[in-house]
């Protein structure tokens, strides 16, 4: 498929070897870190024409739109990119869930100790 981005953008990009890049959702009100997905061109080429964001499945190697299976849908506010050109930056209004597993972020699974490990002065 070829892809309708806007060449500017696309230069701009820098994609890994699958030609993807991070997408990160934030929800824009709140600033609540919600998830990471994966975006090629054409992904996000959709998230900034339809206003909904669309991912590129690594697993599956296909598009989805984050919330037309299960209804917790994201609605575009802003697109950012990073000043490295390597991950954009989607600022989002969250309708339910983020997660697959029904939890409002995928970041809440425990925060890791801090300090704990080998050569920490915690030791």
């Amino acid at each position: 498929m070829t892809s309708s981005l806007a060449p500017d953008v696309a230069a701009r990009l820098k994609r890994d070897a699958a030609g993807l890049f991070p997408a990160i959702a934030q929800q824009y009100d709140t600033g609540e870190v919600l998830m990471l997905g994966w975006m090629d061109d054409e992904a996000l080429h959709r998230t900034l024409t339809t206003g909904r964001c669309t991912y590129f499945s690594r697993s599956r190697q296909e598009y989805w739109v984050k919330g037309d299976t299960s209804g917790h849908a994201q609605h575009v506010k802003s697109v950012a990119l990073d000043c490295d050109g390597d991950t954009v930056l989607v600022k989002v209004d969250q309708v339910g869930a983020a997660c697959h597993t029904g939890d409002r972020t995928c970041f809440d699974a425990g925060e890791l100790p801090l300090g704990a490990g080998p050569g920490s002065a915690a030791e």
